[in-house]
């Protein structure tokens, strides 16, 4: 699925964020310490190599909601912007903080000049985040954000699975027809 609103092309797709050749940035679904594991963070300090560990070491831990940038070493990516996301029902409020992931997110893009970006589905794996609910918020925010947005030009989602892009694309659809 694709939509461009206010200049900004949003699309939803289903495959491997860590092979995102056609943006210039991916967003790490990351834990507090920056490092590989399972999911998003293991794909992604995979597909980069071990150069990123090293350079995230010095930036952890970070806390729910905020993002620090790193580069995107072996990754076909200039960039990864690294979110830690709320885990559901323990970091509160965790519609704020997950809010705050994406926007923390989209302000990095802008002051690194930016201008296409990838996100996974932030706290939706592990930690237990509610799929549509996390969609929901997601969506809301980078709506909000649109219109601030000078450099990013695109906006993709990468979805593991047809599940999670059709309640995406739902989601979507609901909030801005």
């Amino acid at each position: 699925m694709e939509k461009e609103i206010s200049g900004v092309n949003l699309e939803i797709i289903s495959g491997d964020i860590a092979s995102q050749e056609e943006v210039q940035c991916v967003v790490n679904a990351a834990n507090a310490q920056l490092l590989s594991g399972g999911g998003v963070a293991g794909a992604i300090h995979r597909g980069a190599g071990p150069d990123l560990a090293r350079e995230c070491r010095p930036l952890a831990p970070i806390s729910p909601g905020q993002a620090v940038i790193t580069g995107g070493h072996n990754l076909p990516n200039e960039y990864v912007i690294h979110c830690l996301g709320p885990i559901y029902g323990v970091d509160n409020p965790s519609e704020e903080l997950l809010a705050d992931c994406y926007r923390n997110a989209l302000q990095l893009a802008e002051q690194k000049g930016i201008t296409s970006i990838a996100f996974p589905s932030i706290s939706t794996g592990v930690f237990g985040y509610p799929m549509a609910d996390a969609s929901e918020t997601a969506f809301r925010t980078i709506l909000e954000e649109i219109p601030n947005l000078r450099s990013v030009r695109k906006i993709r989602f990468v979805l593991f699975g047809s599940d999670a892009a059709e309640v995406h694309e739902h989601t979507l659809a609901s909030l801005h027809p």
